[in-house]
């Protein structure tokens, strides 16, 4: 058997790239995963942490060895690595994969620049996590979440099979589209959210020098709902400028809703408003319930408890005896549409269902999801 088939060459150990050979390694035990990162600290503790077998200290080490190469950096960094494989000169056939949030640059300029007997697939899984780096890695990152493939225009329909069942592991939910849908889909439910939820911590900065307690009141719902401004700054910029044509028309459209809604305030249209935030909650309402989506879900539980001494650690004392870890706990003050006292989030929803369970059968206190 010929080696380099059963290796995968991973570039990029960070989260994404470990989850990835986790869940390799947990379907195919007997490949073999070599990692290259420019960091070698993240290389060191990717060996330690048994994610990968083996290191490569180049690129091109990596390439020699490997017959699936699965590019987990950022947009700009696979770019310049495909241009690397192109001039590679390896002639056997290569399945090449990407990890990116964007796919039109990306899968565009595979198809301009490999050779023939490359086998590119762009990929974006839509995964994350709170954490960063090779040491968050878990091989159930990506269950149940939407696993985006837009493979180029010469890529064979065995090479895209293949690929599915290489990361069949992942236990994601594969969906094929065009770069062009893709760009246009992710631009609308996790691109511009981005930038509205920035834009919004922007405002309340701003209104800030007049109104000093506006910090202490954005401490409850309002900080619930722009938590996606706390993402990765040099991710987002890099998504918009390679995305920019369809967030340039989320820009137009998004500027019309406003208007929209800025009429009917300066009309006074009673009618016109009640529909506009009813309609809006009909199709928030529908929306799937606890379901992995472009932005990744965060897992809260609210629970009514009386705000007194020693309360946070009753609570933490009772997870900690079943074995429940948590990610993140906090009084709320400003409770304005918000169900409960306490939030305290998890990394899983079956982490957050056991906690529940726990804490009604502990405390008897009333628990509520952030739905």
């Amino acid at each position: 058997m010929n080696e380099a088939n059963e290796t995968i060459l991973i570039a990029g150990l960070g989260l994404i790239g470990g989850s990835i050979a986790l869940s390799i390694k947990k379907e195919f035990p007997h490949k073999k995963i070599v990692g290259y990162d420019v960091s070698k600290e993240q290389m060191i503790a990717a060996t330690k942490l048994g994610i990968i077998d083996a290191t490569a200290e180049s690129l091109m080490e990596g390439l020699k060895a490997s017959a699936t190469i699965i590019l987990a950096t950022p947009v700009q960094q696979t770019v310049k690595m495909l241009s690397d494989i192109a001039a590679s000169g390896i002639e056997r056939e290569l399945t090449i994969t990407d990890v990116g949030s964007t796919k039109q640059k990306v899968v565009h300029f595979a198809e301009k620049t490999l050779p023939d007997h490359y086998q590119f697939i762009g990929g974006h899984p839509m995964a994350g996590s709170h954490k960063s780096g090779v040491i968050a890695a878990k091989d159930f990152l990506f269950e149940n979440a939407f696993y985006i493939l837009t493979p180029a225009k010469v890529t064979s329909r065995q090479a895209v099979d293949r690929l599915k069942d290489l990361l069949k592991g992942t236990n994601a939910h594969f969906i094929e589209m065009t770069p062009e849908e893709h760009d246009a889909v992710t631009s609308v439910i996790s691109h511009f959210p981005h930038i509205v939820a920035a834009s919004l911590v922007h405002q309340a900065h701003h209104f800030e020098e007049e109104f000093p307690l506006v910090k202490r009141f954005a401490a409850g719902g309002f900080r619930d709902i722009t938590r996606i401004a706390s993402s990765n700054p040099a991710m987002w910029r890099d998504i918009l400028l390679h995305n920019k044509n369809k967030i340039l028309d989320r820009f137009h459209e998004w500027k019309k809703e406003i208007d929209r809604i800025e009429s009917f305030v300066q009309q006074e249209d009673a009618e016109g408003l009640f529909s506009y935030f009813q309609e809006a909650k009909e199709y928030r309402d529908g929306l799937p319930l606890r379901k992995k989506g472009a932005i990744p879900a965060f897992y809260d539980l609210y629970v009514d408890v009386p705000d007194h001494p020693g309360v946070i650690s009753e609570i933490t004392g009772y997870l900690a005896n079943e074995n429940i870890s948590i990610t993140n706990i906090r009084i709320i003050e400003t409770r304005e549409d918000i169900n409960g006292i306490l939030r305290i989030s998890f990394q899983t929803d079956d982490d957050r269902k056991r906690a529940e369970l726990c804490i009604k059968n502990r405390a008897n206190y009333d628990t509520f999801y952030a739905d």
